[in-house]
């Protein structure tokens, strides 16, 4: 059975993370943080696409100052990604930030630390720390002979301790690495040894496709042994594009589910009907709705009657029309050109009744 690991409970704003709440999805705005109104129209699309919390680079004391408008209007709790300078750490806390990210060990010595750790604490925000296979403290480095996992989790755990010894107690985790392998085996080894909450995310994943597949693999095999309690998946690409792979991902786990999920055929000789157009004007179509349904759109005679038939809004094509069916009911048979029309009326009326429901 699937268990998830028990981690403590912390809280960004009004989003519980860890202790069993629900797996978080978020990303980061690669807008100019000092540019408020363009960072909020961005984030303002990251949280239509269904994104939970945001992190923004803060560079200098301009972006720190930006934070004010920023968080005064993000639908998003914002989370300042801080290096090098305290003083921008207790700026962006004094800017209305739900959190922060440091890395204790760039930040400027335990003077510095402590004086992150007393604004945070002042303001009642988590801190998030932890290790990147890029950036590892030389003595760990030279002591397993590169960036290995149990280099990660020992220069996590340091800095853990180092936030600890300050009596701080609203702490997340991350260990990233490029490597899948190294990831996967670096969060065991963390879940085993601690109980603060668990960010997941291969970093430096690459674009669009490979981001996606390194992804997916590396942050699924662990959220199916019940370890992370938020997510991040990190591509070059538009960073909606990561919150859309996101959920796919905890959809696939089982985990979490929102919007539609189409399943359709990858085409044979025996499609009778352009399947490729078909599906890819309904992607468009339905990227916007939020309300978890499936959706099967099938090409041919042999498995698509009955994955129409299982799924909550179907077609099945054949010969230049289809059939179109909701709630495993057969509803009409249209002409392929009308496929499209007919698949979404039904989508939609199955996304009111279904909200209607929920109230």
């Amino acid at each position: 059975m699937y268990t998830r690991e028990q981690t403590r409970r912390i809280y960004l704003g009004p989003v519980a993370i860890g202790g069993g709440a629900p797996v978080v999805v978020q990303s980061m705005t690669n807008t100019d943080t000092r540019d408020a109104e363009a960072t909020l129209a961005q984030i303002r699309r990251l949280a239509a696409a269904g994104c939970e919390v945001v992190r923004c680079a803060v560079p200098d004391r301009e972006a720190a100052r930006a934070l004010t408008r920023i968080c005064a209007h993000s639908p998003l709790p914002v989370v300042a990604d801080i290096h090098f300078d305290p003083r921008l750490a207790v700026a962006a806390v004094e800017s209305g930030v739900a959190g922060l990210r440091i890395n204790p060990g760039n930040i400027g010595g335990p003077r510095a630390v402590r004086t992150v750790v007393e604004a945070a604490r002042q303001a009642g925000i988590p801190i998030r720390v932890g290790a990147n296979a890029g950036s590892l403290p030389r003595d760990l480095l030279a002591a397993h002979g590169g960036p290995t996992p149990q280099a990660l989790v020992e220069a996590a755990l340091r800095q853990v301790r180092m936030l600890e010894d300050l009596g701080f107690d609203d702490i997340k985790v991350s260990l990233k690495s490029s490597s899948v392998r190294d990831t996967i085996a670096a969060c065991r080894r963390l879940a085993q040894v601690c109980d603060r909450p668990q960010h997941l995310g291969v970093t430096e994943a690459g674009g669009l496709l490979s981001g996606t597949v390194k992804s997916a693999l590396g942050i699924g095999v662990l959220l199916l042994e019940g370890i992370g309690d938020t997510i991040r998946v990190s591509l070059t690409a538009d960073p909606v594009r990561e919150v859309e792979v996101a959920w796919h991902l905890l959809r696939a786990c089982g985990l979490r589910a929102r919007g539609v999920e189409i399943i359709s055929c990858p085409t044979c000789g025996r499609t009778e009907i352009d399947l490729f157009s078909l599906v890819e004007a309904a992607e468009r179509e339905l990227a916007t709705v939020a309300t978890p349904m499936t959706v099967a759109i099938m090409g041919c005679v042999v498995n698509g009657p009955g994955e129409a038939r299982h799924a909550q809004v179907g077609v099945a094509g054949g010969r230049g029309q289809g059939v179109v069916f909701a709630r495993g009911e057969v509803i009409a048979k249209v002409p392929e050109d009308k496929l499209l029309e007919a698949l979404l009326q039904q989508v939609r009326r199955l996304e009111r009744e279904l909200s209607q429901q929920e109230k």
